[in-house]
């Protein structure tokens, strides 16, 4: 939409800025009469005139919530092609504008002709040997719109009666390039592309063309699907959200809702229905079903355990569910004496697929790897933050090593890449004072744990005194809690670097809590810190203070109007 943007407000081209195309934000089809004509007129001068249609064609939206304020998007003039532009614009800017140019001028063109036929091919001499080879396909008589534009396909599989054939004659011989064998199997249908799901959502008059984009991105954003050679693949949480609300919200997640409440608030826009009437019937039902399943519908249901087994060592069962980060498997329940296990699945692993045995592998960890020099233990292991390597009491994060695979010899290396990394961090420790002078991600600082100050640019930050530190530290401003908390956070974290850790007393192991579900609010809760937030925005003093009026003295026998400043 950007690079739209930029071809309809105008780019030079040699003549000064031009808008190369007409208003972008449209979901219209049609073309002005006035555009019509000459792209039927340059088509012809390109192409020929036997290639464009015999009378203008006139296309209509099959979307009932399209947007048709405007005409369709088209070049501003047919007259600037594609090739006059090249080398003009940006290569972004210029494929742009030719797909636009070419389905513009496509639209007016003739319909592409072929000619369905049946090859016999006999291979090998006369006799039982001979062999018929047959091949359908077709042969292009006329080109049509496909001289101009023709467009791309989704999928890579082609039905076998749809290949272009040459143009052959009988009794012309063929050369025998290759043989292929090649066995086909009926194969579902295929996943959705992004074109494919555009077309479905017309289909079932869902949503309108300027928000498919948003739809698509809101699907990705939120982890709902991954993109797999161009298809959308459903991921652990897409699958247990569409499950949740296809069995407890059925009517809001159907094909046909969107499209009714469009209609309903169509004729709401008409007059022909009162604004509150569409509230109460979506409202009144929404609410008594959300207060119904807080009631009734418990959190493992919500996560959508599957039992896996029994643990071979302790026959407690083996369940698979997803967590507050991510899915997980668990031996033992909640109402077990001993707390439960629990082990995160690794990547690509999939919550349908996972199974007893996988989920086992999954408990090996943490790994003993062996000892370091001083006689302290090396583990590997994966914490909240992921994987890591613990060799005594301090952490080393694994960036790119498997905690189920790497070796001793690996964990040295990644241990003395960490140490010197700190090593170079740390500028000037004064150990007494707990003051240190490090270098940070935007240039050297000082810090006592608590503030952090700048050094001044012209200051040696290794010559830097004790007493000039402190001063230095005084002079900080206090941390204050910023957007989303932050500062709070930042004010209770410890200046050096902090290791992958997951709780105070073990850091990084997860085995102690399990990754349960995020908290929320009750619709109550939720109203009453909503007025308590209101409560509180409302004493909140203005940034700026209004200047004070003095009322004035009316004259006598006029009464005095006096006008309140807020």
């Amino acid at each position: 939409m950007r690079l739209a943007q930029q071809l309809y407000e105008g780019l030079d081209i040699g003549e000064g800025s031009v808008g190369l195309i007409t208003y972008m934000r449209t979901d219209s089809v049609s073309l002005a009469a006035e555009a019509i004509n000459e792209i039927r007129e340059v088509a012809g001068k390109l192409y020929g005139k036997d290639e464009v249609a015999e009378e203008p064609r006139i296309y209509k939206t099959k979307s009932k919530n399209a947007q048709e304020a405007h005409e369709a998007i088209r070049p501003t003039s047919a007259a600037i092609t594609p090739a006059g532009v090249e080398g003009k614009i940006d290569g972004d800017l210029y494929r742009l504008y030719a797909l636009i140019w070419k389905r513009a001028v496509a639209s007016q063109m003739s319909h592409a002709l072929f000619d369905t036929v049946a090859v016999d091919m006999l291979a090998g001499p006369d006799g039982p040997e001979r062999h018929l080879l047959r091949a359908n396909g077709s042969t292009l008589v006329k080109a049509g719109y496909m001289s101009v534009y023709q467009e791309g396909t989704d999928d890579t599989k082609a039905d076998e009666t749809d290949h272009v054939l040459p143009p052959m004659q009988e009794g012309d011989t063929v050369t025998l390039l290759a043989l292929r064998p090649e066995q086909h199997f009926t194969e579902p249908p295929p996943r959705y592309s992004e074109a494919s799901l555009v077309k479905a959502l017309e289909e079932h008059g869902i949503g309108r063309p300027s928000t498919y984009a948003t739809i698509i991105s809101t699907l990705q954003d939120r982890e709902y699907v991954e993109m797999d050679n161009r298809r959308f693949v459903p991921t652990d949480i897409g699958k247990i959200v569409n499950r949740f609300l296809t069995h407890h919200f059925h009517r809001y997640v159907e094909y046909g809702f969107t499209a009714a409440m469009e209609d309903e608030l169509d004729a709401v826009s008409r007059g022909e229905e009162e604004w509150t009437t569409p509230l109460d019937k979506f409202w009144k039902p929404f609410i008594h079903q959300v207060e119904k399943i807080e009631k009734n519908v418990t959190r493992e249901q919500v996560a959508q355990a599957r039992e896996l087994g029994k643990d071979p060592a302790t026959g407690k069962p083996v369940t698979v569910r997803m967590g507050r980060y991510g899915p997980f498997v668990q031996i033992g329940t909640k109402d077990d004496e001993e707390k439960p296990r629990f082990a995160g699945l690794r990547a690509g692993q999939k919550m349908d697929a996972v199974t007893l045995a996988d989920a086992m592998e999954l408990f090996k960890l943490p790994r003993t790897l062996g000892q370091t020099p001083d006689g302290e233990p090396v583990m590997a292991n994966v914490g909240r933050f992921g994987p890591y390597v613990k060799y005594g009491s301090k952490y080393v994060s694994l960036k790119e090593d498997d905690p189920y695979t790497v070796t001793l010899e690996r964990a040295f290396e990644v241990i003395r890449l960490k140490q010197e990394a700190d090593a170079n961090r740390i500028i000037q420790e004064f150990s007494a004072e707990g003051i240190q002078v490090l270098n940070g991600r935007y240039g050297p600082y000082v810090t006592d744990g608590k503030k952090n100050a700048k050094i001044p640019k012209d200051r040696d930050p290794k010559s830097l005194t004790l007493e000039e530190c402190r001063t230095l530290i005084e002079q900080a401003p206090v941390r204050t809690g910023g957007r989303f908390g932050r500062g709070k956070r930042a004010a209770r974290a410890v200046a050096p670097e902090a290791p992958p850790s997951a709780t105070p007393s073990d850091p990084a192991a997860p085995a102690s809590h399990p990754p349960a579900p995020a908290k929320r609010l009750t619709s109550k809760a939720a109203v009453r810190d909503g007025r308590k937030a209101r409560g509180a925005a409302a004493v909140k003093p203005l940034g700026r203070k209004l200047p004070s009026r003095k009322p004035q003295t009316a004259p006598k026998g006029v009464a005095r109007r006096t006008r309140g400043v807020k």
